[in-house]
């Protein structure tokens, strides 16, 4: 048998591609970690050389020009970057800045990291936004202005790889207050194996933000699930890196029944499927015991042997924190449950006029 066509012979070509792809990673990464201490080194000696010499702003402007004669032009040396680079420097190396982060409380934010990793970077800021590509941190530099939101943001992008449309996303839907005032639950200590509780963690948010979907009436759960199917690429953007979508009112039989899942995905980190229940109504204990049925179904119909188990996520527009907590007690299966919010401010003219909870009731059974 010639070499190339047995299995050792490709599982040989696959570890050596892997092992390329990986040194260019690195590669790519200690170039970008480079830049971002020049940068750093830049910002600083421009401050201290104002300061010594009592120069104004008009000396970036003079400084531009001078730096593209001297080593070259590009838009590293443009006014607007040797400012942001300034500011980069600014911000960053404060003393009050140790004063005011909240060690404690980011990293049990950010738990799902290595700890001593997170403290390490928190104990120096510069190496964490060494780490961080220069246009997610420009983009944090403008548009966040708390230091241990920035914090968060900085350390998020680097833990899950956000592109600067993604990071602006999270931005925009205030992923950090949602992380720091919406504690996420769900029951996966006690029912996915160690190895997985990590990942799996990082797999759900404790809000979601839907307002890409510009709904401003009242509309049943079909309807919502419909415009999330028109916005599939949004709705993906808002899940998170990983997510792959496999289908929508999801049909599975036991007997003479069916049963249809909201929407189902399978997880390329995790290596397991994914189960969302969408409901138009405040949680109730029963739809965790629904959710929990489907994702005994999902494990013996549809997982693979190498799959991982299966986990639900049920989002609905409101909970009670404690009602929550017991009923994922009784469940056998990982479940999440989260929020999810449509648009952050209700327009004026609807105010007062949104369905009670009884009447939402009412509008699903017609």
């Amino acid at each position: 048998m010639k070499p190339a066509q047995t299995k050792d012979y490709k599982a040989l070509v696959n570890d050596i591609a892997q092992l390329v792809q990986r040194s260019q990673l690195h590669a790519a990464r200690s170039v970008q970690q480079t830049a971002n201490l020049m940068y750093w080194e830049i910002g600083q000696l421009i401050i201290e050389r104002q300061a010594q010499h009592g120069w104004g702003t008009a000396i970036v402007e003079k400084l531009s020009i001078d730096l593209q004669k001297k080593v070259g032009t590009g838009p590293s040396w443009s006014p607007r970057n040797l400012r942001l680079m300034r500011q980069f420097y600014e911000e960053y190396s404060q003393p009050t800045i140790a004063k005011t982060i909240n060690v404690k409380q980011l990293v049990s934010d950010l738990k799902n990291t290595n700890v001593k990793q997170a403290v390490s970077h928190l104990k120096n800021i510069k190496q964490l936004v060494s780490m961080v590509p220069w246009g997610q941190n420009i983009l944090i530099l403008q548009k966040v202005k708390n230091i241990q939101a920035r914090l968060f943001y900085l350390m998020a992008t680097l833990k899950n790889g956000w592109s600067r449309a993604v990071l602006l996303h999270q931005i925009k839907a205030d992923a950090y207050s949602h992380f720091t005032d919406h504690p996420r639950q769900h029951n996966f200590t006690l029912t996915l194996p160690e190895n997985l509780l990590e990942q799996a963690r990082e797999s759900i948010k404790s809000v979601y933000s839907l307002d890409f979907l510009d709904i401003n009436r009242p509309v049943t759960e079909r309807e919502m699930e419909s415009r999330l199917m028109e916005n599939v690429k949004r709705l993906l953007l808002e899940l998170g890196y990983g997510f792959c979508f496999i289908g929508n009112q999801y049909r599975l039989t036991l007997g003479k029944k069916e049963y249809f899942i909201d929407l189902l995905f399978y997880h390329r980190i995790l290596k397991c499927i994914i189960a969302i229940e969408l409901k138009t109504v405040e949680f109730e204990p029963e739809f965790v015991g629904k959710l929990d049925y489907y994702l005994q179904l999902v494990d013996d119909q549809l997982k693979q042997p190498d799959d991982n188990p299966s986990i639900g996520i049920l989002l609905v527009p409101d909970k009670d924190h404690l009602e929550v907590e017991y009923a994922l007690k009784i469940a056998s299966k990982p479940i999440g449950v989260a929020e999810y919010q449509i648009s952050k401010q209700l327009p004026k003219n609807l105010k007062g006029m949104l369905p009670t909870k009884a009447e939402w009731e009412n509008i699903l059974k017609l």
